[in-house]
């Protein structure tokens, strides 16, 4: 009876919960800016926002606003990718902790290069969030390459494809892509260190 418990705990432990949460938060704010189109503009994330009205929670809540559907669905997809192949190897807190983290450094970063460049453009996403996550997958490939069913050569050369596709599109906060991956891979630097070390 213990065994089976134990089984069926560990089961339910490598569950992907934080993902399907940040999924399930996504979509009810993206229902209720359909709903109430005015409650979009309260995501937008830029220096006249953050600075000058200096509403500075803008680069925590702006990772729950999207533009469209098609905007929301493509970032939830992959979070619920990622989080099958994350989630489970590094622990729930870890995770999330990297995409929040991830998506405030890189809504930070996208507004320090608006601001260097007087940029009046507003972001809105999860995006750099996403990134993050693909920042972690890239830590891992390289650090735990064992412990992921995807090989070096293809996490390397989707993370490629994903930042080229944001510089190839016009109306791409790229600066926010860049920061999140960025910082996803150093916090995924010392959690990938931490699980060799308990692995062995």
């Amino acid at each position: 009876m213990k065994t089976k418990f134990r089984l069926w705990w560990w089961k339910i432990k490598r569950q992907p919960f934080i993902s399907i949460a940040i999924v399930a938060i996504n979509l009810l704010v993206f229902l209720f800016c359909v709903i109430f189109p005015w409650l979009n503009e309260k995501g937008y994330c830029g220096i006249y926002n953050v600075i000058y009205e200096k509403e500075y929670a803008r680069v925590i809540w702006s990772m729950f606003f999207h533009s469209d559907a098609h905007h929301v669905f493509n970032n939830m997809i992959i979070v619920l990718f990622l989080g099958s192949i994350l989630e489970s190897q590094v622990g729930h807190l870890l995770y999330g902790g990297v995409y929040f983290v991830s998506g405030i450094a890189a809504n930070i970063f996208s507004l320090v290069v608006k601001w260097y460049h007087q940029d009046g453009a507003v972001s809105i996403g999860a995006s750099g969030a996403v990134f993050g996550l693909d920042g972690l997958l890239l830590a891992m490939a390289l650090l735990m390459w064992n412990r992921i069913e995807l090989s070096i050569g293809r996490v390397i050369f989707v993370v490629f494809l994903s930042v080229y596709s944001g510089f190839s599109n016009p109306g791409i906060d790229n600066a926010a892509h860049v920061g999140g991956l960025f910082m996803g891979f150093l916090l995924g630097i010392p959690i990938c260190l931490y699980q060799r070390k308990n692995h062995r």
